[in-house]
Formats: structure tokens, sequence, C-alpha cells
């Protein structure tokens, strides 16, 4: 494909400051891979939807409906900081502008674990999906160490290199593991024709509890929609990209999902097996639509995805691991870009040995790439959700400094810091089993020390 022609407004340029990265060389869909990327829509109907139906049960399509709509009100509320403020510190910087220090350095580091976090736990499910495939092709699989290795090393490489290739790259691994999900709804659509499915529309059998439940799951679905607003000084026409990336590609997977909610469901009717106890859920629906080769495919665009993920957020992790040390939150080292490539190039090796150090030492100790997946998963969420909640919380003083506030913008701040409560609240009671019931308390201990850390440094300048 040959590289798009993309130009930036001179007003645009002059409207950002500059940090040493690339200026204005992503188009608007590359701008748009790096958020959806960062979601890694594969990976929801393929491994997050069987665990909300196991929880929800014929309210799955309902939840996701609700997730989406919640998160569409805070794209739109990004949008707020988007349409006006252009840099690479994404919603870290929104923060800095309108609340006090406190409140900065809770974003950053938050946002920062989320994104690492997500990287590593993606990480876990290129291991998993990777080895499905070598199985199914081999009849071997390859050492978990070795597949975190190379995935982790690769995505690295990639971001440190060159932003339009990472950004091109994912947009290539997404669109291609999104149609072969896609293909699949469709035929289990066709295959059961024009009837509506009364007992999923009827919310058979679901409960509010399990529901409530099951939201919090849908939420991780879309974590890191917003890492577009990472791309600041890379993208072309930022100001009019990054809101119109955020925002679509909240609406546009959060109908993706919704709709394999709705299909799975529908598929799995009268199978022997339930969706949430399905090892491989789209390979027995193309089994079930006779073409069980299309599951080895839509296991290869799982692969893709989270590896396209895991680029996505090692690219914004160090651009906001980048702004943060400007701002005196991070050692001094880290704000240095590459001469040549015009990346933050020590910033991407850092959150890179972050994101690395963990899942190796998981993957060596035997863990399974799912619970990796679904450990580190949690982690991040606490992450975006902390980050999330400040937003909407800065959003009426960044407004009312701009005189742009009102009523309506009021409601709409307030309904979506209630909302990422909600959520929040919802992930920690009933107090989850196992490892889960530690992650809260490991969260806050991180929070903790990095804005212990934070002061340290800003009583040492």
């Amino acid at each position: 494909m040959p590289p798009e022609t993309v130009s930036v407004d001179a007003a645009e340029v002059e409207a950002t400051p500059r940090y040493g990265l690339r200026r204005g060389v992503l188009s608007p869909v590359e701008t748009l891979a790096q958020s959806v990327s960062a979601i890694a829509p594969t990976t929801t109907p393929a491994m997050t939807i069987p665990l909300v139906f196991a929880m929800a049960g014929d309210g799955t399509w309902l939840v996701y409906a609700l997730a989406t709509a919640a998160m569409t009100l805070i794209a739109v509320l990004i949008g707020c900081f988007a349409r006006r403020s252009a840099s690479p510190g994404s919603l870290y910087q929104y923060v800095t502008g309108s609340l006090p220090a406190w409140a900065s350095g809770l974003a950053g580091w938050s946002l920062l674990l989320a994104y690492v976090a997500t990287a590593a736990s993606v990480t876990g499910g290129f291991v998993q999906y990777a080895n499905v495939l070598l199985m199914s092709v081999t009849g071997k699989t390859a050492p978990p160490v070795l597949l975190v290795t190379l995935a982790i090393f690769t995505a690295a490489a990639m971001a440190y290199r060159d932003i339009r290739l990472s950004a091109r790259s994912m947009l290539w691994l997404e669109g291609v593991s999104v149609a072969c999900i896609l293909s699949i709804v469709v035929l289990v659509l066709a295959r059961h024709g024009l009837r509506l499915d009364t007992a999923q529309f009827r919310l058979r059998g679901a409960s509010v509890s399990g529901m409530r439940l099951g939201m919090v799951l849908a939420l991780f679905s879309f974590v890191g929609f917003e890492s577009a607003t990472a791309l600041g000084e890379e993208a072309a026409h930022p100001l009019r990209t990054i809101p119109r990336a955020v925002l679509q590609s909240a609406v546009g997977v959060g109908l993706l999902f919704v709709v394999c909610a709705y299909a799975e469901v529908l598929g799995f009717r009268g199978l022997p097996e339930t969706l949430n106890q399905a090892a491989s859920p789209f390979h027995t629906l193309a089994a079930q639509a006779g073409l069980p080769e299309l599951g080895f495919v839509v296991n290869a665009g799982a692969m893709m995805s989270v590896f396209a993920c895991a680029l996505a957020c090692i690219t914004a992790a160090a651009r906001v691991l980048m702004l943060m040390s400007h701002h005196g939150l991070a050692h001094a080292h880290l704000t240095r870009t590459h001469e040549r490539n015009e990346t933050p190039h020590v910033a991407v090796l850092v959150t890179a040995a972050a994101t690395f150090v963990p899942t190796f030492a998981l993957a060596a100790r035997g863990v399974s790439g799912a619970d990796i997946y679904g450990w580190l998963g949690s982690l991040a969420t606490y992450g975006f959700l902390t980050a999330y909640g400040l937003v909407c919380l800065a959003v009426p003083v960044f407004l009312r400094h701009h005189r742009a506030l009102t009523p309506l913008w009021l409601a709409l701040a307030g309904a979506g810091a209630v909302a990422m409560l909600l959520a929040i609240a919802g992930s920690v009671y009933p107090v989850p089993e196992g490892a889960y019931r530690w992650l809260p308390y490991i969260y806050l201990f991180y929070l903790m020390a990095g804005w212990a850390w934070s002061r340290g440094r800003q009583k040492a300048a």
C-alpha cells in the first residue's frame, strides 16, 4: 500500500509544543488504527464475551450495549480536550492542565500502568493463540518464555523504529483479524435466517447481579480506546482527527461487540457445550457453519490482534512516560527522542522492559497465557478507570476556563464520573476469588510508590 499524503495546518503546528517527535505524519485512518489496536477487538469476541456470558447469560448483548453507551460518553468528554489541545501525553496531559498536581500525578502513573499492564496482558493472549496454531499445524507447542520474548521484542523494535511503520502494521493486522471474526458472524446469522432470538431480547434467565458483574468485564473490552490521544504531535490535523478517532473507535467497536455477543449466544443455542465452556468459540461456530478451516483463520487473526494491541500500548505508554519526564515526574533521560527516527526511544525501551519483566516471570513460573491475560488485564482496568474518572472530574474545570461550561456538560461529566466509580466498586465487591483479590492492593501500592517517587523528584528539583 503506498503511503498516504498527509498535511498539517500551520495553525495546528503552532498551537502545540514540540517534543522532538515526527510532526503530522499519521493520516486519520492511521490515527484511528492506534485506538482500535489498543482495544484488540478480535480478543473480546474470542476470549471476553464467553466470560461475560457466564455471568450475564442471554443479557450479554445488553451488557455490551450499556458498556458501549458508557464508553461513548467518556469519548465525548475526552473530545472536549482533544478538540482544543494536542500533545503526546494522552489523558495525563488533559488532567494536568485542569486539576491539582496530586491528581495529575495519579493520572500519569495510573495511565502508564494501564498501558504497560495491557501490553503484558495481551502478550499472554499471544502465547495462548500462538501455541494453539502451532499445535494445529505441527502437533507441538513452543516454550511460553520464547513466545513472550519474541512478541515484546518485536513490538518494541517497531515502536523504536518508526511511528508510521507501527501505525500501518496495526492497521493491517487489525483489519485482517476483524474481517475473520465478521465472516463467521455473518455465517452464523445467515444460518439462523431472519428469525430473532427472542430469548436474548427477553433476557431469559439473566439477573441484575450477573449483568452488573458482566459489565465490569465488558468495560475491560474497551480500555485503550482513547490511546489515539497520545499521538497529538504525530497525527495530521490532531485537533480534528484525534477526537474523531476516539469517538469512532468507541462507537464502531462497541457495535461490533454487541453484534458478536448476539451472534455467539445464538450460535451456541442447542449445542452440547455452552459458550463459556468452549475452548475456542469461533472454531466451534465455524464448524457449525460448515467451514471449520475458518476456525484456524480466526485463531490466527486473534494472535495478530493481540500483537497489534501490545504494539499500540507500548507506543502510547512511551509517549505518556516521555511527557511525565518533561514535567519532572520521571527521570530526565526519558525526554530524549531518537535523532533519526524521531521516536521517544528511551521511553520505548523502558516501557517495553516494564512489559517484559512481569510477563516473562509469570510465563517462566508456568502461569498459562489465559491467566496472564486475565490477571494483568484486570490490573490494567484499575488504571484506565482511574484515568477516565479523573478526566470526567477535569472536564468542568477545563470548560469553565474556556467559558464553555453548560449544565448539559456538567451533567455528562457527573454521569461519567459516577459510571467509572460504580465500575471500580463492581470490580472489588463482591470480593473476587484467587489472585484477583490481591490486585486492588497491588494497584494501590503502585500508585503510592509512584506518587512518593514524583514528590521526591519535585522536592529535589
